[in-house]
């Protein structure tokens, strides 16, 4: 992850400074094109103050230049001054062959290049051309007196190159420069910022080897779900494995007593007959009842961490409508309080074990009226709701003294009451399983008990 986010990010950084190299070098090309056209224009400016023209039309060289290198010859700086009848050379175009020039209308100026040319030694090269258009008047009276000439300005593109060549080394130099920090700059940021991460690999790696029981709490909220739902996974699987080991080790202890009876009863050679039948068919009918004791607690605990959703009211009515048929003698009539679309994030069997072990118990002790309650529980840091589910009867309750001994495993409310007394205790290890909480108490609304499961919200 880490060479894969400093891979796109350098080559972005890259990208970013190529893009502000050439913005910079074209911004800097024109800018010195600007400045070599006013530089131009300046002289030319200069050149028409001291140009003067004789009565017959003939050019009087200027004695004030406005730059030595106008007198230079091949000084890379040109003048020309050209008008109807011939023009005039600065001593620094004699020997270059400079690019032709032509008339421009009054007013007028043009600054073109790069232009070709011929330098002294035969070689070929460039210059810029500044050209402004004039008009000579040697009578004011007399429009046919005045004439056009234009005063042309040339510059070798040697200077500008150079200027562009050196702006460019320093650009390209300062920009590699600074690209090579951003970028030792950006990976140790990087890796700053991905070191938590790396602690959780770490640590996860420590958990796979054996070196740890759990990931650590200290971790930046960001990661705080991750780790919370490795370490509920972790949780999970070591409950499911000792659930398993357990139910094994209960199921061999329970059946030893049996077998070892069977097989004592077998062993005695004065044992009656019918005596032995009557004997192995009630440890027989025992390890029956163990077996699916043990199923029954195995199936009450343990569930898949991650399970999808599923909607509560149909198993509801499903479970009430096969209560009413057992108990339609005495004419329990469950109500329904759910709201639309509530649903129970787990396994189905632990949903009808949950519902059926506490609805049934409502429908046995009730008189006339059960009322099943489910409510979200509302969860204020962005994570699902949990739930509220809720059995009343109208029975004749519980007393708070007795309700410590109802929840345990194996022990019935009422002895006279045909039961195992195992369906509450299932209850009780699958709200546990579920990391919920339940409330027995009295029934406010009708009288009887109250049985309330609180599953927390989800991860």
């Amino acid at each position: 992850m880490q060479a894969r986010q400093l891979l796109a990010a350098s080559l972005f950084l890259v990208a970013f400074l190529a893009l502000a190299g050439y913005a910079l070098d074209r911004a800097f090309i024109k800018t010195a094109r600007d400045r070599l056209n006013e530089r131009l224009q300046s002289y030319a400016l200069s050149l028409a103050r001291e140009t003067d023209f004789a009565r017959d039309g003939s050019f009087v060289d200027p004695f004030n230049l406005p730059d030595a290198r106008f007198s230079r010859p091949g000084s890379g700086l040109y003048a020309e001054v050209v008008f109807p009848n011939g023009h005039w050379d600065s001593e620094s175009a004699q020997g270059p062959q400079l690019p032709a020039a032509a008339l421009l209308p009054r007013g007028t100026s043009r600054f073109e290049g790069p232009l070709p040319m011929r330098e002294i030694d035969g070689s070929t090269g460039e210059v810029y051309r500044y050209g402004l258009g004039l008009v000579w008047s040697s009578d004011e009276n007399n429009p046919e007196a005045e004439f056009l000439y234009t005063i042309y300005v040339y510059e070798s593109t040697d200077a500008l190159s150079a200027q562009v060549q050196v702006f460019r080394s320093a650009l390209w130099r300062y920009l590699g420069g600074a690209g090579l920090v951003l970028l030792l700059l950006q990976g140790t940021i990087l890796r700053w910022s991905l070191l938590p991460m790396r602690q959780v690999i770490d640590e996860l790696k420590r958990v796979q080897r054996g070196q740890a029981a759990r990931m650590s709490e200290r971790h930046p909220r960001e990661l705080e779900p991750l780790t919370d739902s490795i370490n509920a996974f972790i949780e999970s699987e070591r409950e499911n494995l000792d659930r398993q080991r357990n139910t094994l080790a209960d199921l061999a202890h329970s059946l030893k007593t049996p077998l070892a009876v069977i097989r004592s009863r077998l062993d005695d050679p004065t044992a009656d007959g019918e005596l032995l039948r009557d004997e192995v068919r009630m440890q027989v009918q025992r390890m029956n009842d163990i077996v699916s004791y043990q199923l029954a607690r195995a199936a009450s605990r343990g569930h898949a961490l991650f399970a999808q959703p599923i909607a509560i009211q149909p198993h509801a009515e499903q479970i009430v409508t096969s209560l009413e048929k057992v108990y339609a003698d005495k004419g329990v009539i469950c109500e329904f309080e759910l709201d639309e679309g509530m649903q129970f994030y787990g396994e189905p069997g632990d949903l009808q074990e949950l519902l059926g072990n506490l609805l049934e118990n409502a429908f046995k002790w009730a008189k006339s009226r059960v009322l099943l309650t489910v409510k979200p529980v509302p969860c204020d840091d962005g994570r699902r709701p949990g739930s509220l589910i809720a059995v009343d009867d109208d029975g004749p309750g519980i007393p708070p003294e007795k309700v410590a001994l109802i929840l345990q495993r194996g022990v019935r409310g009422d002895e006279r009451v045909q039961g195992h007394g195992i369906g509450l205790a299932i209850v009780q290890d699958l709200v546990r399983a579920y990391r919920g909480e339940m409330e027995v108490k009295a029934s406010e609304e009708l009288g009887g008990a109250r049985f309330e499961v609180r599953l927390p919200p989800g991860l």
